[in-house]
């Protein structure tokens, strides 16, 4: 037992010390609670957060709380990135292919990151019976609307994935010990694992909808919804998404009037 709690605490390259200046495992930490904890978490909750069993959808229409809930964890995992960022700055000569690697694929993530946080402010206007204008870019889906949504969720997908592999590189410059490789492993397994029993239950439900409901009143309904595997309620019947809320105990649904005033 003593070899195996041995084994598991020595660095991956089996050298008999690790060694790691402060900068690079403060770097390493800061980084890991962005792209592997908080950015992950903000994610999955915007996809499969917007509508659930205890939200009242849709007598209870554009409930805010996976949005609040998003955007906090967004801006806290950008501002630990510009964090891990200052301190890696001009720290480290970068030897060898695997360090050039995680520098310039660790450039690409932050880039990526600050597109999504772009993109977010320059999204357009909302609209629709809940703003205090009806005409909007999100209620009427326009070009830049469409855009703004692909953009986004693509990009935002991609980002956590390169992220991923930029961990890997760093676990293995750091020459990190492999109880840490081992636990990142399991987590992202986790992460991934969630991600598809959310998915297969028809949790990813359609942002329009979940604001307006699915009354074809709404110029938006009229559309396909934007992105891969976006369950959406066409007139109240039981599919999709609201099969699965059914099946958690929720009362059926039905599609709402005009909500407009």
């Amino acid at each position: 037992m003593q070899e195996l709690a041995h084994w598991w605490l020595a660095p991956l390259s089996g050298a008999a010390l690790h060694t790691i200046e402060p900068w690079a495992y403060w770097h390493a930490r800061v980084m890991v609670a962005a792209w592997a904890l908080l950015l992950p978490a903000g994610a999955l909750l915007a996809r499969f957060g917007k509508v659930h069993s205890r939200s009242g959808w849709p007598q209870r229409l554009d409930d805010k709380r996976w949005w609040h809930g998003h955007r906090a964890l967004q801006y806290s995992g950008m501002a630990l990135t510009l964090l891990g960022l200052a301190l890696a700055w001009n720290m480290g000569s970068r030897p060898g292919a695997v360090a050039q690697w995680h520098h310039l694929l660790g450039w690409v993530v932050v880039a990526m990151g600050g597109l999504q946080v772009l993109g977010g402010w320059l999204r357009g206007s909302k609209g629709g019976p809940t703003d205090r204008q009806m005409r909007g870019d999100h209620y009427d889906m326009t070009l830049r609307r469409r855009a703004f949504e692909r953009q986004h969720k693509t990009t935002g997908w991609l980002s956590l994935l390169f992220a991923i592999a930029v961990i890997a590189l760093g676990l293995t410059v750091s020459d990190a010990p492999r109880w840490m490789a081992l636990v990142l492993l399991l987590w992202f397994a986790l992460v991934f694992a969630a991600f598809a029993s959310l998915q297969r239950t028809g949790r990813c439900s359609d942002t329009y909808q979940a604001i307006w409901g699915p009354d074809p009143v709404h110029p938006g309904n009229a559309l396909r919804p934007s992105g891969w595997g976006v369950r959406r309620l066409v007139d109240g019947s039981s599919t999709g998404l609201a099969s699965a809320i059914a099946q958690t105990g929720s009362k059926t649904l039905q599609a709402p009037h005009d909500h407009r005033p």
